[in-house]
């Protein structure tokens, strides 16, 4: 015990000494738009209403008033929780009617549901691969795709990020190897450029595995042929969840050997009902168009006041600092004139690349965007 804690205590002052301790901030629930900071959360709260510019709830559907009906709904209907594992008694009608709700929006045969990002990648790069496969990766997939790849023995060659002539040198090196990237960087907010990677894929045979958590209903890429594709639910959405969407025989192989998803209680009967209507809204209403307003609002507004954004068409807009301490005093700064941004350190991001993740949403106003870019010009001058 005591050399269990000594070592925590070491990883701990190690942390605190490079910048790079992590603790969470406790939020509390204010009426209507804002969220509050809880007053015992930082010594710097105030209890001031916060503009938050660090969630991804990009359409703003987190809050949305028929969200949150149907979500009540489904608690009327089925409870709290589901109650057991999917292959147990946890599987009902809400599980299957978002599977085919998804199914309907991207053009495929099936999909599983998981309860989160990151058991979903984790599960499908471990029942899929073994130490006999090779795999080849874009430099940034996310965490959650490399640890389980380190779980699954497999032999990892990453390309650099977007780079293309480095993919089909991999992939002349290795043809047949399933290749993994994202449709929207979680950390930079670019874009693969789908299309040319599609194209190689098919032209080496092999099978595209794409992780479209972050831009799933912003970004249309449903025409291209993916061999699995990861959807989250707490971004665009505004629920929670995940899942695998794929051919009906790649499901059945998940349901009948992924471990995270066989020995696991199954996802919120209510949550499901909650998403399968946020996705319907997407269809119904103009929230992509105000989003992409805001983002382009957003841009230009720090343009003009001289701020250099990394190139990002997304609601990801990542405003690169470099020193972790600077990045965080910066982000300290706008909390204080309230703005909530997120302040990203490595790991997450190589080192002397911290930033500012500023997150855009359909939900923010004129004013809220452009009183933003005000503070980032007068403190970063």
């Amino acid at each position: 015990m005591t050399s269990l804690l000594d070592k925590m205590a070491r990883r701990r002052e190690e942390l605190a000494r490079g910048g790079l301790l992590r603790q969470r901030c406790c939020f509390a629930a204010a009426p209507g738009r804002e969220r509050l900071l809880h007053p015992v959360a930082q010594a710097q709260a105030t209890g001031k209403p916060l503009l938050d510019f660090a969630a991804n709830d990009y359409l703003g559907l987190a809050r949305h008033p028929k969200v949150i009906s149907a979500l009540a709904k489904g608690a009327e209907i089925y409870g709290c929780g589901s109650g057991a594992s999917p292959l147990v008694s946890g599987y009902s009608e809400a599980h299957l009617k978002l599977e085919q709700g998804l199914c309907r929006a991207l053009g495929a045969e099936a999909a599983l549901l998981f309860s989160c990002g990151f058991a979903a990648n984790t599960a499908l790069m471990k029942t899929l691969f073994s130490a006999e496969d090779t795999v080849i990766a874009d430099k940034l997939v996310h965490a959650s795709m490399i640890d389980g790849l380190r779980d699954s023995k497999a032999k990892i060659r990453r390309f650099a990020h977007n780079d293309m002539a480095a993919a089909t040198a991999l992939l002349a090196r290795h043809p047949g190897s399933a290749v993994l990237t994202e449709t929207v960087f979680s950390m930079d907010g670019d874009r693969v450029p789908l299309g040319k990677l599609s194209h190689l894929c098919q032209a080496h045979g092999s099978p595209l595995i794409l992780d479209d958590a972050h831009g799933f209903g912003l970004f249309e890429s449903s025409s291209l042929p993916v061999f699995a594709r990861l959807v989250t639910f707490g971004k665009a959405l505004g629920g929670q969840g995940a899942a695998i969407v794929g051919s009906q025989e790649l499901i059945d192989y998940l349901v009948a050997n992924a471990r995270e998803y066989i020995y696991s209680t199954a996802l919120s009967p209510a949550c499901c009902m909650g998403v399968l209507e946020a996705l319907e809204l997407i269809q119904q209403e103009p929230l992509l168009e105000r989003l992409n307003a805001n983002i382009a609002l957003f841009r230009r507004s720090c343009q003009v006041a001289g701020i250099s954004l990394m190139p990002s068409e997304s609601p990801i807009q990542p405003l690169l600092v470099g020193e972790s301490g600077k990045c965080m005093a910066l982000a300290a700064r706008l909390l204080e004139r309230g703005f909530l941004v997120g302040a990203i350190r490595p790991p997450t991001v190589p080192q002397g690349s911290a930033r500012l993740r500023i997150t855009l949403s359909a939900e923010h106003r004129e004013q809220d965007i452009l009183a933003l870019a005000s503070a980032l010009a007068e403190l970063m001058a």
